[in-house]
């Protein structure tokens, strides 16, 4: 299935560091790692709120194996494609190994953003 996960420059750069194969671990006040179904979503959230305070925000485009997805529930959480995956802090790793291919940029936004 492909996912997305909007992030900020700080996330992008771990996610460039693991040769984009891999979401860097959550911080402890983030229990949960969101990817969402949908390009509109992510490009909302990157858009309106990674580029709070002059930060940039980004769309990151990923495919995750089928049959591990099935462990979890699609939750919509406000319009009708506001959907997304509740991937528990402890169980990213997990998720990680399941990411086939690598973890793309499709979306820039905020000054001086760019997908390269």
């Amino acid at each position: 299935m492909i996912l997305y996960r909007p992030v900020g420059e700080a996330e992008l750069e771990q996610i460039r560091d693991s040769g984009f194969t891999a979401f860097p671990p959550r911080l402890p006040e983030q229990p949960i790692f969101y990817p969402v179904l949908n390009r509109e979503y992510a490009k909302e959230i990157a858009e309106k709120w990674n580029t709070r305070d002059g930060e940039r925000g980004y769309v990151t485009r990923f495919q995750v194996d089928d049959d591990f997805l099935t462990r979890y529930e699609v939750h919509t959480v406000g319009r009708s494609y506001h959907q997304e995956y509740w991937v528990p802090a402890e169980e990213l790793a997990a998720f990680n190994q399941h990411i086939v291919g690598e973890i793309l940029v499709t979306d820039a936004f905020g000054a001086g953003a760019d997908v390269g």
